[in-house]
């Protein structure tokens, strides 16, 4: 008996869920494939439509302890698991060599992120390259109607398009994450599991019989096994790894030497190894040219606004007396604080939000994801900040 007849849903409408444009047997659905249950059950509700679903796994990084690591993504055996899914599924399944982009794009960008000082987020660079733009443009070459993955996001129809909408469940939401995604892109992309909590997904996963039921959840960056961002630079850019001072931001006393900036983010405490001093001292900022780690007291943290590059908007922003305000999330697990927009959003524009009060924490290289509600309506990478008064 095919999964098709055998998948017992009867909370769902598995066919809504990817809104298709005509009836499902005659579509085709391209799925991402990480091997992960996420996009495994993905598979499995497309599967259950009627309609011709062809999964898809990039190979993005093919060296060192990644590629055996429970939870990891897009090699060793996550490839394997996502084959033995889309068997078992009875799907087409195919997987393509990517390791050479994914380098250039997304590993070399983060390695060269942290030694100018920056806090990089992989994650977005993954998605904006490799998972969206190409995987896109392989889906549409195979004649697909749609690509879907196993983000927790939803694409909710409003009325100007399709917008993108944060998770149901605050607690799986991915949204900061895809905030660089285009209006072309999301017209195209799908994401069924975004009104969905991570526990109703296991138990399709389990019902479904899919061999990656109870596997763990990626854990922080797919490329790095261990959560040594540092070891990572080092092994990319050895010459780059520079030894300094750290500098107090007040008086400019030297207090004493550490062993690269690339040890270092905005707002970290914890590494500094400075002691005798009246008051608690956190990183204020990086000086990568000089090679100097800027401490400070706490109270200098708090920034007023941040400029952000290379923006993107998804739809209209809001207007009118009705419209829901803006708020901004400047860290993937912030919560969003309101915000004023100083200047354009969009096409790369450079723009600045201005915080309704303190915001803590902000550090370049992270992104500003923009709100309007429960919608994303874009946002942007923080270049630097603006002190408070």
């Amino acid at each position: 008996m095919s999964l098709a007849t055998n998948l017992d849903m009867p909370a769902l409408d598995a066919a809504a869920l990817f809104d298709l444009p005509r009836e499902p047997r005659e579509c085709r659905i391209v799925v991402a494939m990480s091997g992960g249950v996420d996009s495994s059950v993905v598979a499995a509700l497309a599967a259950s439509t009627g309609a011709e679903v062809i999964g898809i796994t990039l190979q993005l990084y093919d060296y060192g302890a990644a590629t055996g690591r429970k939870g990891a993504c897009c090699a060793g055996d996550d490839i394997r698991d996502a084959r033995n899914v889309a068997d078992r599924l009875g799907i087409a399944h195919y997987v393509f060599d990517h390791e050479t982009a994914f380098r250039e794009e997304v590993v070399d960008r983060f390695a060269d992120d942290y030694l100018a000082g920056r806090t990089p987020i992989p994650c977005i660079r993954c998605n904006m390259g490799p998972k969206f733009t190409d995987l896109l443009a392989m889906a549409k070459e195979l004649g697909a109607d749609c690509l879907a993955t196993g983000h927790y996001v939803r694409r909710i129809m409003g009325p100007a398009g399709p917008e993108l909408h944060r998770a149901l469940d605050p607690a799986r939401d991915q949204s900061y994450f895809l905030y660089a995604t285009t209006e072309e892109q999301l017209a195209f992309l799908r994401f069924p599991l975004g009104g969905l909590p991570k526990q109703d997904v296991r138990a399709l996963a389990d019902q479904a019989e899919l061999s990656v039921a109870a596997k763990p959840d990626s854990q922080d960056i797919c490329f790095v096994p261990d959560g040594d961002y540092a070891k990572i630079v080092r092994s990319i850019r050895p010459e780059g790894v520079v030894p300094g001072e750290i500098v107090h931001a007040e008086s400019g006393a030297v207090l004493g030497r550490h062993a690269g900036v690339i040890h270092f983010t905005v707002g970290q405490r914890r590494g500094l190894d400075i002691g005798g001093q009246s008051e608690p001292l956190y990183v204020i900022a990086l000086d990568a040219e000089n090679a100097r780690v800027i401490a400070g007291p706490k109270r200098m943290l708090g920034v007023a606004a941040a400029h952000i590059d290379e923006t993107n908007r998804i739809g209209p922003l809001p207007f009118g007396n009705r419209a829901p305000p803006l708020t901004a999330k400047v860290r993937s697990l912030a919560k969003p604080v309101p915000v004023t927009l100083e200047g354009p959003l969009g096409e790369g524009a450079r723009t600045t939000i201005r915080f309704s009060s303190e915001e803590y924490g902000v550090a370049p290289g992270q992104a500003a994801v923009i709100y309007a509600g429960e919608r994303v309506v874009g946002g942007g990478w923080i270049t630097d900040t603006v002190g408070a008064a």
